[in-house]
């Protein structure tokens, strides 16, 4: 590093320039066409899975679906098209979103790296502890942004599609609309936590390599691989400390009253996960030669 990069890391920095920096990461991030084409695809899922089922059950016939949580939820999209939020989240969650999330995040230095723009941000009175901490908070509100985004839509197309109205519990009870908005709310948000883990760990790799494509492709691959070893028997013992176990826990949120165990494990699990790969990748970040 520099002497101005050395001077610029001691300096003072007041909260106002953080928040500057922060908005500023939020601001390239969010014009990005990549990330708009990756939020238009998100919003597409929900359209894509609503006129599915409104043109299986024009004729009168039950759309698929099981007895309980996840995708089962699709079962009742034509009763009450506040089912299309929790269908949408259920069918974008185990690759979609973190799929974008993993672009988002596999980009965050390494594409500062690889355009050569990283050792300019550094030379800003940042330092690379706040650097590396607002990169990660701006992944991390893109969870937010893109889990609102599908279920957003999802309400949207359910309430142009299908009636709305009350709408029966996992567990038979009835609950009223508004209180099914709320619930449709708290999923949204237990879902967009689910995924800091893998925002973490994105994150991570990001600070291992200085091409951004190759952090994307590493990240994706590592949620593929992850969720193929969630699906072997053979590895029961190991699939509770997968970040992705306990990802669709959040359809307890939909019983009376709620079960609270698995989405218990899974809110810690992610913390445990973001953790363990928010500090590799301190250490790895503030530890590494930066040369561009």
């Amino acid at each position: 590093m520099s002497q101005a990069e050395t001077a610029g890391a001691v300096r003072p920095v007041s909260p106002l320039w953080t928040f500057g920096l922060l908005r500023s990461e939020l601001t390239t991030t969010f014009r990005r066409w990549r990330t708009l084409a990756l939020l238009a695809v998100l919003a597409g899922v929900p359209v894509l899975v609503g006129i599915a089922v409104k043109v299986e059950t024009s004729d009168g016939s039950s759309p698929g679906g099981g007895g309980g949580g996840g995708p089962a939820f699709i079962s009742q999209i034509t009763n009450n098209g506040l089912f299309l939020v929790f269908t949408a989240l259920a069918a974008t969650l185990p690759f979609f979103l973190p799929m974008a999330i993993g672009v988002i995040a596999g980009d965050a230095i390494a594409g500062e790296s690889n355009a050569g723009t990283l050792r300019y941000l550094l030379v800003a009175p940042a330092g690379r502890s706040r650097l590396l901490l607002t990169k990660y908070a701006t992944v991390v509100i893109f969870c937010l942004v893109a889990t609102l985004v599908v279920a957003v839509s999802a309400l949207t197309v359910g309430a142009l599609l299908f009636p709305l109205g009350d709408l029966t519990t996992i567990s038979g009870t009835r609950i009223s609309f508004a209180e099914g908005l709320g619930r449709a709310l708290l999923i949204a948000l237990a879902v967009a936590a689910s995924l800091i883990g893998v925002a973490a760990l994105g994150l991570f790799v990001s600070t291992l390599t200085g091409s951004g494509i190759a952090a994307m492709a590493t990240t994706v691959g590592l949620l593929i691989t992850v969720q193929i070893l969630d699906q072997i028997p053979q590895l029961h013992a190991l699939q509770p400390y997968f970040f992705s176990h306990y990802w669709l826990s959040f359809a307890d949120l939909m019983r009376e009253p709620v079960y609270w165990d698995d989405l218990t494990k899974n809110l810690g699990l992610q913390a445990l996960y973001a953790a363990v790969f928010g500090s590799a990748a301190w250490a790895r970040f503030t530890t590494k030669d930066i040369t561009a």
